[in-house]
């Protein structure tokens, strides 16, 4: 079962209608609302640094979004971008690092990791498109490398979602935009045997904004059943996603300038891609541990053409990159410990084991999505387990400390189309953490942190010796790549009415995952060393109007020893967003949320530097009994700046055969407006 028909689409719409609610109703029939903010909620006493935070209910709900990918901008300092088509992974940033699709930057859905290491387009590709955001109930972050939980990827920082298993009652919706934006939504929940059964459906349809039609087609299912069993709790969850797109890749500032092409102009009309995902998982909780197991099949095929005719005057640089695969894992885990009383110790622990059967790795060289050449052709079996244990010491009263171990494992397996570049292999790694909270007063918490964490790179890095296309000899990389980073931070809380923290930062690489933007793939580069300070506030101003605010500056640079200091390309050096979110009890509610994207070097001399971007995205609804009417707007100011961009050599055509460098960029979406309408069915 690969796509959604819209038959099968329409038939699960109708049975979701029709489902069952839990929600109560008032004395009219109407559904209490009562806005509850996830940011206000109290941490001090419980987290292990200034950087772990918990974002969501209406902190999701109410501001407006543009694209999925931007759940993840709840993390302060996050900022999601897009330099493709709508159906593609986003790009991030956060602490100076511009993380392509996901590399240093670790994602799951209930426990389970998003992120797919030795992938067809770039290491630790990240896609959250098959996420449903009204079913994402909270968001729970960590920035830097000091979650003993989170392995691969974890080191500038990681995401836990937790999605909604029962509904208040059931929902239907309809979005309309401009660009031939369509959106259909229905949800609900029933009693089911001795459970509960939600589902939820998502179809939509986007042509863009751009000169090609994006054409984007996205069908996502979400089903959940929970039950108790015994003194236990079971849920069994399947998601499934299928897209479809064409896009508008970045694009040479000197043919926007020339008149050659429109700033939402294109190159190469045929690139784009499709992509599916099916998840199943099974979780089993108990008074003092869990256990979850989980199966994802995933299928990917994306055309691009960054240097257009620099390499084949011809036929041009098209080319065509696969991932078809299915993981397999399992988790375990201890539960929360009871509280510790001063000079007690608790003590939790856990393991997990991940396969990834990778049966269909591919780059090929394409011309109007016809396949010329191959360049590489693999299969990849990739194994990893891994263990931690974390100890709470509650020294005092107010002082506690948090020690942690991890140890991580991976054994792998290459098939590779060039017989000279298989291989196998296998490496270990422990990653110790350091955690100590002083409470300084009774609304304030002083945090000093230590970590390891790691990347793992691309294992066909590790047993490569021949260039696909040269034939070339090559130097292998290494898989497992270490990170170090500490923190000092403050954490402020007033009740659930305000909150603060600030903290400097400090992080260093073994080798740096870089995005090289002429390929479209990640390379390991040098060691690298970051140092930053952060500050993020919440503030229930009243009980209508709640303010939020962030803000990031990172100095990025290669380690002195391994090239003299060098700018790390891409490296955002500062970051700031403000949002406002009102409601009131008549019904109506107003958001809005403004994003500052600083300046960046695109070289490693600062010869060349992107220029900072200016975002500010506002949206309004009134309820009235079931009925909710909602507008949205996107880039409010319409501003023309940068979504994105590369600074790199390509060739058009008439250009000279050695190409031209050249910034090429990515805008953002112009000025666009939504509507929504929303009924509860209860």
């Amino acid at each position: 079962m690969k796509t959604l028909t819209t038959a099968h689409s329409l038939c699960l719409l109708l049975a979701i209608w029709g489902a069952s609610g839990h929600a109560e109703s008032g004395a009219d029939g109407s559904l209490e609302e009562v806005v509850v903010y996830g940011r206000a909620e109290r941490l001090l006493g419980q987290a292990v640094s200034a950087t772990e935070g918990v974002v969501g209910y209406d902190d999701i709900q109410l501001p407006p979004m543009l694209r999925v990918g931007e759940l993840v901008e709840a993390v302060p300092g996050m900022v999601a971008t897009q330099h493709s088509g709508t159906g593609k992974a986003n790009q991030y940033f956060i602490r100076g690092f511009n993380l392509d699709h996901g590399t240093d930057f670790a994602v799951s859905v209930e426990g389970v990791p998003v992120n797919l290491r030795t992938h067809g387009h770039g290491q630790g590709y990240l896609d959250l498109n098959f996420l449903i955001p009204e079913l994402v109930q909270t968001t729970r972050y960590m920035r830097g490398p000091h979650s003993v939980r989170v392995g691969d990827f974890s080191s500038a920082a990681s995401v836990d979602f937790s999605l909604y298993d029962t509904l208040e009652a059931p929902v239907t919706s309809v979005t309309l935009g401009e660009h031939g934006y369509r959106r259909g939504y229905a949800a609900g929940s029933a009693d089911v045997w001795h459970g509960v059964l939600s589902g939820a459906l998502d179809v939509g349809r986007y042509d863009g904004p751009w000169k090609l039609d994006e054409d984007l087609e996205q069908h996502k299912l979400f089903l959940v059943y929970s039950a108790p069993v015994g003194a236990a709790s079971l849920r069994l969850t399947l998601q499934g996603y299928d897209s479809t797109w064409r896009a508008t890749d970045q694009v040479p500032r000197r043919a926007v300038r020339s008149g050659t092409i429109d700033r939402l102009g294109f190159v190469d009309g045929d690139l784009g891609g499709d992509a599916s995902r099916w998840a199943l998982t099974a979780r089993l909780d108990m008074q003092r541990w869990s256990l979850q197991a989980y199966a994802v099949d995933y299928d990917f095929t994306l055309y691009s053409n960054f240097t257009y005719f620099l390499e084949n005057p011809d036929d041009g640089d098209e080319f065509e990159q696969r991932d078809g695969r299915r993981l397999y894992g399992l988790q375990f885990s201890s539960t929360d410990p009871d509280p510790v009383r001063p000079g007690g110790l608790g003590l939790r622990w856990g393991g997990e084991f991940r396969f990834d059967d990778i049966d269909d790795l591919g780059l090929f060289a394409t011309r109007a999505r016809q396949r010329l050449a191959t360049v590489r052709r693999d299969r990849v079996e990739e194994l990893s387990a891994g263990a931690w244990v974390e100890a709470h010491w509650q020294i005092a009263e107010r002082l506690r400390a948090t020690l942690g171990l991890r140890g991580d494992w991976y054994d792998w397996d290459v098939e590779a189309f060039r017989s000279a570049n298989s291989g196998s292999g296998s490496d270990t790694l422990l990653s110790p953490k350091l955690s100590l909270a002083w409470g300084i007063a009774e609304n304030a918490e002083v945090y000093l942190n230590y970590g390891r964490a790691f990347h793992s790179n691309d294992v066909r890095g590790a047993t490569i010796s021949v260039d696909p296309l040269s034939g070339d000899a090559v130097d292998d990389v290494p898989v497992l790549v270490r990170s170090s980073g500490g923190e000092l931070g403050l954490r402020l809380e007033h009740g659930r009415a305000f909150n603060t923290t600030l903290n400097a930062f400090w992080l260093e690489l073994d080798s740096e995952l870089v995005y090289v933007g002429d390929a479209g793939t990640t390379e390991a580069n040098d060691g690298s060393t970051r140092h930053g300070f952060e500050a993020a506030f919440f503030w229930q101003a009243t009980d209508w109007l709640a303010l939020n605010a962030a803000w990031t500056i990172t100095d990025a640079r290669y380690k002195t020893d391994q090239g003299g200091g060098r700018e790390i390309p891409g490296a955002v050096e500062q970051t700031a967003t403000f949002g406002a979110n009102a409601a009131w009890r008549n019904g109506l509610s107003l958001s809005m949320r403004a994003r500052w994207l600083g300046e960046a070097p695109l070289t490693e001399d600062r010869a060349v530097r992107s220029s900072s971007s200016f975002l500010v995205n506002a949206g309004a609804a009134y309820q009235v009994g079931n009925a909710e009417w909602r507008l949205d707007v996107f880039n409010a100011l319409d501003s023309e700046d940068d979504d994105i961009s590369y600074f790199y050599a390509s060739r058009l055509a008439g250009e000279p055969a050695d190409g031209v460098e050249d910034v090429h960029l990515h805008p953002l979406e112009p000025r666009t407006v939504r509507v929504t309408f929303t009924w509860k069915w209860g």
